[in-house]
Parts: structure tokens; sequence; C-alpha cells
């Protein structure tokens, strides 16, 4: 008979168990895990089984391994028989003997075995927090390699998230070689061919999935030990978190540093902060793609990227808000949810806000638009709502919300000032739940302010980014919907021309504001001969009397970023 566990069957037949564990009995055939944490696949040789008693192995070729056999320490067999994978339960060694130069155990006979369903389309999909990169280079050719970020792994393939860039290195080879590699160092090379692409224009990705080719039988062993690393790793998160569970040695970094291959390692920024606040930006982007394929907020990841977020506005909050506009790669709501956070933490006043609740307010801030991305792509498409698309556009707020529900380190209060309160106006036309007046916490009202400053400098369907003097003067004609000691405040500690901004001088160069000085007057700023967001492609920076060499500030010029 045969019972169903996971993504495993389970063989308890004696007769079915006898013919799977024959087709162990081979050189090669089969590999010893060890029960412990770096667990790695041994070379080991089946060499009979006494029918429900004992498996004689020789494990000559990993003779150090017998005292912890001795001991006690658990063991697996894996292999694969007739294309499927199989593992045995955890074993044990009843004797360990050495003969004629070889080393051989006696070990206890399993009373079941399982096999891998689905074999050639079971995928293990890398959660959010779970990095592996992945190096594609051409086979027969020296064309460049490209860098991406591997999303899930099987026997028979993989998916990789690569940048656009690579469509012609794609469309221009037939073979490729693919190179994984782990956080922990590990790296493992495969051959393959890729057989389906899907663009993300907004994101600037392919998503590429592969087949492999030409696989020894070494490969294929590696392979399952690293789908069972990843399933192993992802079972320690999700609805029934085993978080008794080791973590897998192949995520546990050498180091606290940034992954060193990855589709963001290649790109360009414009300054250190700017590539530092991309990693959020990363977090960000997966927890979004995390999000449209069902999952929960995580919780443990939301703290990490917050607490990282606080770091780097304690360190240099003007190089921070510079670095906002630096993220042109990223979608847009990583970039408006970076920037609401980023100026919401400018605004309050650090000395007088303990930590803990600007670690909540950022990380709320940071998120509190991705439930958009659970609305239909059509409806954020849309240049123009009416009340039924007005209606459906509500109901991003509760459906993030519901998301959150893990995060239970999260201030409710902040959350409902932030997630719910940004959208809400003081004569109560906001939305979800059109609150108005006094019942609007001071966050939400702060919040509401931030949110709409960054909306209206960043492009939209239905109309171009806006001047910051054009978006002062909407929101101060507004009372009635924002509250004005919040927009002079705002006003006041940003100034006309806020770090972040273009600007034309007199003299004719364009330059973007880095640093303001006491009196809110440009003290730094990088020139650039471009009207696009800020790049590689940056000229000179200049610090103090900016205007002695550049004349006067003429306009602002906006940017879409």
């Amino acid at each position: 008979m045969t019972q169903e566990q996971d993504d495993f069957i389970r063989v308890t037949n004696p007769a079915e168990i006898e013919a799977l564990l024959d087709g162990l009995i081979q050189p090669g055939g089969a590999s010893l895990l060890l029960d412990k944490p770096d667990g790695a696949p041994l070379p080991v040789v089946v060499m009979e089984q006494c029918s429900a008693e004992s498996l004689r192995l020789d494990i000559t070729a990993v003779r150090e391994i017998s005292v912890e056999l001795k001991r006690g320490l658990g063991f697996r067999l894996l292999g694969q028989v007739n294309g499927k994978m199989v593992r045995t339960p955890q074993l044990k060694a009843l004797e360990v003997d050495s003969a004629g130069g070889r080393v051989i155990c006696l070990g206890e006979y399993p009373s079941y075995l399982e096999e891998l369903q689905r074999r050639e389309s079971f995928r293990a999909r890398l959660r959010l927090g779970m990095e592996a990169g992945a190096i594609l280079r051409s086979l027969g050719d020296d064309r460049p390699a490209v860098q991406g970020d591997l999303k899930d792994l099987s026997q028979e393939g993989c998916q990789l998230e690569l940048p656009l860039s690579a469509a012609t290195l794609l469309a221009e080879t037939a073979l490729f070689e693919i190179e994984l590699c782990f956080p922990n160092g590990t790296r493992f090379a495969v051959q393959g061919s890729s057989r389906h692409k899907v663009a993300d224009a907004n994101r600037q990705t392919l998503r590429v999935g592969f087949h492999f080719e030409a696989r020894t039988a070494e490969q294929e062993r590696k392979l399952w030990f690293f789908v069972r690393e990843i399933e192993r790793e992802t079972s320690r998160y999700g609805e029934e978190a085993d978080v008794g569970r080791l973590p897998s040695t192949l995520f546990q970094s050498q180091s606290a540093a940034a992954p060193t291959v990855g589709r963001r390692n290649l790109l360009e920024y414009p300054t250190p902060m700017a590539r530092r606040l991309a990693r959020v930006a990363g977090y960000l982007d997966a927890q979004l793609l995390e999000l449209q394929q069902g999952d929960m907020v995580d919780s443990v990841q939301l703290s990490r990227h917050a607490d990282l977020l606080l770091m780097l506005a304690e360190e240099d909050i003007e190089a921070l808000l510079f670095a906002t506009r630096c993220l042109g790669r990223e979608p847009w709501l990583v970039r408006h949810g970076l920037g609401v956070a980023v100026h919401a933490l400018a605004l309050v006043d650090g000395s007088s806000v303990p930590r803990e609740v600007r670690k909540a307010l950022a990380a709320s801030a940071m998120l509190h638009d991705l439930g958009k991305a659970l609305l239909p792509p059509a409806l954020l498409a849309a240049a123009s709502f009416g009340p039924a698309e007005y209606q459906q556009l509500k109901e991003h707020v509760p459906r993030l919300r519901q998301r959150l529900a893990r995060c239970q380190w999260l201030s409710p209060s902040i959350v409902r000032a932030i997630v719910n309160g940004t959208n809400e106006r003081l004569d109560g036309s906001g939305y979800p739940a059109g609150i108005e007046g006094s019942e609007l916490p001071e966050l939400a009202r702060m919040s509401a302010v931030v949110d709409v400053v960054d909306a209206m400098r960043r492009d939209r369907v239905d109309r171009p980014a806006w001047r910051i003097d054009s978006v002062y003067r909407h929101l101060l004609k507004s009372p009635e919907q924002f509250d004005p000691s919040w927009v002079k405040r705002y006003v006041q500690r940003f100034g006309l021309r806020p770090v972040g901004s273009l600007v034309r001088f007199s003299g004719g160069a364009m330059a973007w504001i880095q640093r303001l000085d006491q009196q809110g007057k440009p003290f730094q700023v990088q020139l650039t001969e471009r009207i696009e967001p800020p790049g590689d492609a940056l000229g000179e920076v200049l610090r103090g009397d900016v205007t002695v060499r550049l004349g006067d500030m003429v306009e602002e010029i906006p940017v879409s970023t």
C-alpha cells in the first residue's frame, strides 16, 4: 500500500520496498545523508539487503563517518529508481567493521520508503528571505555572463529572474551553462536550454524557465539535495511553519554582507546610500510578488528591513532622501512606499519619538500601498475612475491588513494610522472608512500629507509629475482635506527645493540637490545633462555656495522617479 506524505508517496508494502532497494544496489545508485545540520550527500554502495532485517553498506569512500555511526548518529539513504527519487526514513547502524581494507556498515532495514511524486514537474520555490544567485553563460562563445536570481528548482530544470537586458543573449544562444550560487558558498554548474520567457516591463525583468541537459548521476544527486534543502528551508515558513526545524546550511551566509551574485548586484547606483537602499527595495519587490502568490507578509523580513531603513535614516537622512529618487528600475509601488517611509522618518522628530514607534512607522509606510498589487492590473492602469472602480480601489487596504496578521510586533495603532489612515481625509471624503476630523490620529494626518506629496511628484497614468511648488499650493488650498499644521511642517522641513529635486540654474546647468544648509539653500549638488532619474551618468559634485559657480536657481524640473 502507499500513503501520501507532503510531496512524497510513502511505500509500506514489503515487496515494493524490496524491489526499490534492489534498484539502489549498484555503484552510484545511492547516497548517504547524515542526520546533522551541515549534512550533504555522501557516496555509499548498497551491497545487499537481508529482507526485513538489515542493509549491508560499503562506506569505504567516507570511512571518517564510521565513528559517528558507531555512536548512534542517524542517516538516510537517497537514490533514484526508475526515474523517481527514493529515500529511507532515519536509520541507525547496527554494526560497523573494517575488513580487507573495506569499511562495512550493517544498517537497520527501513520499515517504509518514500518516493517523490511528480518528480519531473515538482519545483521547490524559494521563499522570501531565501536568496540564491545564478550566473548564466553562453556555451561556445565569449559573450558576457548575465547574473540573476534563482526562483525555483526541480530535478529537470529551474526558473531564473534575469535583467531585461538578457533578452538578446537568450535570443541568440541555444545552450547555456547555469551556475547556481548559494549563500553558504556552495556553487553548482549544469547545462541548460531556455524553454519559456515572461517579461515584466514594470520590474524590468525576465522570468525564464530552463531545462537541464546532459545531467550526470552526480549532478542528479546534488540537484535532489538542493531541492530537498530548499523544501527544508521553506518548511520553516508558511501557515504551518516547522519553527523547530534547523535552518538549511545552504542559506546560512558566511558573512553579513549582501549576496555577491544576483540580478541587482550588477545594477549601477549613483551613490553608496542608493545601493544600500536598493537592498530594502529588493525586499519590498520580493514581498510584493509573495503577496500576489497568496502569501502573508513575512514578519521576520519586515522587521529586519525596517531596522535597516531606520539605521540608514539615523546614519545620514539627507543621503537617504536623495537615494529615494535613485530607484528608477524598481516597481512604482516599491518606490512610492520607500519615498513615503523615508520622508515620514525625516518629518518625525527622532529625539522625542521612541525608536520602536519610528520602526513601526517605517514598516507600515513601506507596505501601505502594496495591497494594490492584489487588485486587477487593468484597474491600476486606468486613467480615470468611476464609482465602481473607486469602490474596487478601496479594497487594497483591507486586503493588505489581512496579510499583516503574523506581524504581531507591529503596533496595531500605528498600522491603523498609516495603512488605514493614509488615504483618509479630514472632510470624510477618503477611504476605506470615510473617517473625518478629530477621529483621525496625528500619524494618519501626517502620512496623508507625505503620501500625496510623494505621489504627485511621480508620473501617474493620468498626468505627469508635478513641481513641488504646485504640490504645496494644492495642499495649502485644501485645508478641508489635509491638516494645515502638517502641511506647514512639511514645507518648513523640506523647503521649496527639497533634497532630490532636479534644478536648473541661471547659468544654464542642471543639477540634483543632494544636501541643504541650515537656511534651506543647496549645499551639495551633482551636475547632470539628462532629465531622467539619477543614474550612473551623473557629473561633478559641487559643495558649498554652489550659486557662485552656477548662478541662482531658476526652476525645478519635474522628473518621473
